[in-house]
């Protein structure tokens, strides 16, 4: 998992047990303050694990 202070993804995209989610910090706009969110890269996806156990 990375941290915060990063493009916020779990996994690289393609890792089996992902899949595409909408960035919950800024709710899949991609912008947070005026600015492109720091968390998805100002895409407004996040891959992220899924499923499981």
């Amino acid at each position: 998992m990375m941290d915060d202070d990063s493009p916020s993804a779990e996994a690289e995209p393609g890792t089996p047990g992902t899949g595409e989610n909408l960035c919950r910090h800024c709710n899949g706009t991609g912008r947070l303050e005026g600015e492109p969110c720091p968390h998805c890269g100002g895409t407004g996806k996040v891959t992220e694990g899924i499923g499981g156990g």
